[in-house]
């Protein structure tokens, strides 16, 4: 298929790796932060492998960047999460939460620091360039704000780290899980993180001149070939085995860092205010009456990922919903990420979940389902 055959319009932004991944096999897009995602490399299934036994790379532009920079850089961006950055070190990333004055979650980003007062929000799927823009307004601080000309690609996977070696040399595997460095490939202006939606281990390599993205990707591609790297769209089986947040599906402006079980990235001790502060005292004080639980559900393997809310029930009376359901086919069951009530919300508790093809039973479960202390991803 030509890159020319998928198109919504213009108003729909075509990252600098569109062309590529047409050209190595992408068969399907959507939209996410008004720009073309590649979905659809074939099977997901071999996806799933591919990414679990060697490494993909994704085209994740649309992770756009928030730029942030000016004296009072540090202190605004402080002021947008609940999570302490007074410790947050020059070359450092942090995964935070945007918060809104309810204390409703805006989005969760990767928080970089590329300099004492230059940083980058590189975000999930919403507004944040606007919000930003729009707290800057009135909060009489020496800020910029806007969004760069930086696109990132995702490599993820076991042999990540040796397709980094034969790209950078040997000085790159010094690179600490949550940590980045700015870097140049032949010529090509880059920023890598070891950070990515994955769960497993990898890097995200944040192109810093569009112009390049072409030669980035072949470049890639002609290294990691002989290690098995694929091309590939980020895994909903993996993201959902590891427990891992997709923004508007599994968190929204109406859900609290709380139900979601992130108080680690909510510090309502410090001295320094932020927005949502006084909200997430009270929710704090008077406690939630929802949580997000993962589930196990009983059913024929499911053909793909759920497209709506499906109704999670007790008793004959609706008490939660799932959020984001798989088959995984390395724990040989669907596995599901849930929102429901707190009396429910217990492991091991048995539940109903509303299917298309009707009701089926549901127990309960730990998440994340695999690796739960992030060893893959850290190591």
């Amino acid at each position: 298929m030509h890159a020319d055959e998928f198109g919504f319009g213009t108003q729909i932004r075509k990252s600098p790796y569109f062309d590529a991944t047409v050209r190595w096999g992408a068969k399907g897009f959507s939209v996410y932060n008004h720009m073309y995602i590649p979905r659809d490399f074939g099977d997901p299934e071999q996806n799933f492998w591919n990414l679990v036994n060697d490494a993909i790379l994704c085209d994740v532009a649309v992770e756009r960047q928030v730029e942030i920079t000016g004296l009072d850089a540090a202190r605004f961006v402080q002021m947008l999460t609940p999570r302490d950055l007074s410790k947050m070190a020059v070359g450092q990333c942090k995964y935070v939460l945007i918060t809104n004055a309810e204390g409703g979650i805006l989005n969760d980003p990767i928080l970089l620091r590329l300099a004492e007062n230059h940083f980058w929000l590189s975000l999930a799927d919403s507004d944040v360039l606007l919000w930003a823009q729009g707290v800057a307004v009135h909060s009489g601080m020496d800020v910029r704000i806007g969004e760069p000309d930086v696109s990132p690609l995702q490599l993820q996977g076991p042999k990540s780290g040796r397709i980094m070696q034969a790209l950078f040399g040997d000085e790159i595997m010094d690179l600490k899980y949550y940590w980045l460095r700015e870097l140049d490939l032949d010529g090509i202006p880059l920023i890598v993180s070891r950070t990515g939606w994955s769960s497993e281990l990898g890097y995200e390599l944040y192109l810093r001149d569009g112009s390049m993205g072409d030669a980035l990707w072949e470049r890639i591609m002609a290294v990691g070939v002989e290690y098995g790297l694929k091309p590939g769209h980020t895994s909903s089986i993996r993201r959902i085995e590891g427990g891992m947040l997709s923004y508007h599906a599994d968190a929204d402006i109406h859900t609290n860092p709380f139900e979601l079980g992130l108080d680690r990235l909510v510090n309502l001790d410090m001295e320094a205010d932020f927005i949502g502060k006084a909200a997430l005292k009270r929710i704090r004080d008077t406690g939630i009456t929802r949580k997000q639980v993962g589930l196990i559900i009983d059913a024929d393997p499911l053909t793909g990922p759920n497209t709506r809310f499906w109704p999670i029930n007790v008793a004959g009376q609706e008490v939660g919903k799932v959020t984001s359901a798989v088959y995984s086919p390395r724990l040989e069951r669907n596995i599901a990420l849930a929102m429901i009530a707190v009396d429910h919300a217990r492991i091991g508790m048995q539940v109903e979940v509303v299917l298309p093809s009707g009701p089926c039973m549901a127990t309960v479960a730990e998440r994340p389902f695999f690796d739960p202390k992030k060893s893959l991803a850290a190591a």
